[in-house]
Formats: structure tokens, sequence, C-alpha cells
């Protein structure tokens, strides 16, 4: 219910959504209604949580442990029960088995490396795999940086004013363009926007849900990013 109230919040609906998030309309209400059974797998439910609960400016790593601690129960684990079972009745045979292929293969590498050293000559040529250093140190893969999104509601509390939304730069996709009449609110989603607005002391803002100020002056173009908040933009 947290998810349809910070939609209700903030006057969004279905179709505006799905065009935003790219996720179908019916799997965003199932969320909502915790019909899980609707989406295709757990895979895709936490990854439609995730996204849907950061579009609404929420901690989607919350709502994907919740959904684990509730409804996840263990179904990766269950297929490995059976042949653990198996292998215990199978008994010295299949032990036997699997010793023996095993040497087998020892014995054939150590009979390739053999061939390959005696034909050669052993001062130039090297064999794959021998002489390298092989680390046993677990590698370690460096987690990829995003660049947070700035989530930006604006109302029209003070007057109506025209406004228009560019995503990335300045001359980017157009998202909004229109007069904001009195009382009406929009909400921009990217991970950089260019808002030139007519009056700017007409409007209130939050950004990811926290209140900002449009700096003060005429009509000017502003940049807005998560992390640098609304700023006048370079040359306006």
């Amino acid at each position: 219910t947290s998810l349809r109230e910070a939609r209700l919040r903030q006057g969004l609906d279905f179709p505006e959504l799905e065009q935003a998030t790219k996720i179908r309309g019916k799997y965003l209400r199932a969320l909502e209604d915790e019909q899980f059974e609707m989406l295709p797998a757990q895979t895709y439910v936490k990854g439609f949580l995730r996204n849907y609960a950061e579009y609404l400016g929420l901690d989607g790593q919350l709502y994907v442990d919740e959904f684990s601690s509730r409804y996840v129960v263990g179904e990766d684990e269950a297929p490995a029960q059976p042949r653990r079972s198996t292998v215990g009745t199978r008994g010295p045979r299949v032990q036997s088995r699997v010793v023996l292929s095993t040497l087998l293969g020892i014995a054939l590498v150590t009979a390739l490396v053999i061939v390959a050293w005696t034909r050669g000559d052993p001062a130039k040529q090297q064999i794959a795999g021998l002489g390298q250093t092989v680390s046993t140190t677990p590698a370690v893969h460096p987690r990829t940086r995003r660049i947070p999104f700035a989530r930006l509601l604006v109302t029209a509390s003070g007057g109506s004013t025209w406004i228009q939304v560019h995503l990335g730069t300045a001359t980017g996709p157009i998202e909004y363009q229109g007069t904001l009449q009195l009382g009406q609110s929009r909400l921009f989603a990217g991970r950089r926007l260019w808002v030139d607005v007519r009056s700017p002391s007409a409007l209130t803002a939050k950004l990811n849900g926290k209140p900002v100020r449009f700096p003060a002056g005429g009509s000017q173009l502003f940049v807005v990013t998560a992390r640098g908040g609304v700023r006048v933009a370079p040359g306006a």
C-alpha cells in the first residue's frame, strides 16, 4: 500500500508510469496489490519492485528485502536435495567410477605433457598452463558506479507559469512543455534535467523528496541533478 500511497501523493497514473518505467501497467498494479503470481518469475518481481519504488522516490532495496523475507521460500535449493539422496543410494560403485575417471584423466594429461615436451625445444617451448602463476585470490569485480536519478516534483503554488523540461542536455528530448496552472504538480525524473521556467518564483519544488528552491530571478534555465540540486545553467 505504500507504493500506492506514494503514487497517489504525486498525482501519477499507470499510463504515465508505464511509459516512464517501461513496466506494463498491469504489473505495476499487481505490485501495489501484492498479486505477485501475475508476474512471470521472482526475478522479475524483485527487479520491478526496485525500479518502481525508486521511481517514486522510495528505497527500492527495502521493498526487495521485504518481498524476499515474506515470499521467497528457497526454490533454488530444493532441486539439489534429490541429487544428494541419489548419490547416497548408489554407494561405493559410483565413488569408484569417479576415482577411476579422475585417475585416467590425470594419466592422459601427463602423457600429453611428456609428448609435447620431448618433441619440442624445452628452452623455447612453453606448454599451455605450465609456468603460469595461478592466483588463488578471487577476482574482485569493481562495482559499477550508478549515477543517481533526480526526481523533481514541481507545484505551481504561487501562480501559473510556463515550463519546459529537457532530459540529459539543454537540447535533449523534451520531457514536458506547457503551462502549469495554479495548484497543478508535475513529476520529472532523469539523471540530469534542464528546466526552463518563465516565473521561477511561482514554483515550489521537491528533489528526491526534499524541498528545494529555484534561484531568484526572471525567466531562467536551470540544471537539476540528484547531487548538485537546482543550479542556474551555465551561460543562462
